[in-house]
């Protein structure tokens, strides 16, 4: 339990940060934005959803015309704004999902341009002169696919969800 102590966790993330070099840093912070944007869309879900879609459906219900073709219009910019709402942020967030494995690729390419450099330095291949540029050759590669993945599985999940509230909206819509 001693890695809940906060000095001994900001140790190890330093001592892991440096380990991987400085594109696992640009990694750790698009990822940190990428949950930030994942947590916004939740907290929307969660808190202001049911409004925007109420909105939709008072705005309708108070409308006479449910017929005409300016009837058909409204309901579809309702339906549109409801689904814009439900994308917000998504395209952001499905971009840094899509960038986090390159940077890992980035990471991997600059840590084996350092074992390179060792062994053009050395003039051969010592083992323990490599070593910190194979971690940094690994580390990043491993943290981009972990963040891709992670981003990945709520990226499908909020996007299923956004076309399911939507739908329920088009659907108490009702064209008389």
């Amino acid at each position: 339990m001693n890695w809940l102590n906060p000095s001994v966790a900001l140790s190890n993330l330093q001592q892991f940060l440096e380990m991987g070099g400085d594109v696992l840093l640009i990694i750790m912070f698009a990822t940190f934005f990428m949950w930030a944007l994942i947590l916004e869309r939740l907290a929307y879900y969660q808190f202001s959803h049911k409004r925007v879609a109420q909105r939709a459906v008072n705005v309708w219900a108070a409308r006479d015309d449910h017929k005409s073709w300016a009837a058909h219009a409204i309901r579809e910019q309702l339906i549109s704004e409801v689904r814009q709402k439900t994308e917000q942020h998504m395209l952001f967030v499905k971009t840094l999902v899509a960038i986090a494995p390159l940077l890992g690729l980035l990471g991997t390419v600059t840590g084996m341009i350092e074992v390179f450099d060792v062994m053009a330095a050395t003039g051969s291949s010592n083992v323990r002169a490599m070593s910190a540029g194979v971690s940094k050759a690994t580390i990043p590669t491993m943290a981009g696919m972990v963040a891709a993945l992670s981003g990945l599985i709520f990226t499908n999940r909020l996007e299923r969800r956004g076309l399911r509230e939507t739908q329920k909206v088009a659907d108490s819509l009702e064209l008389s």
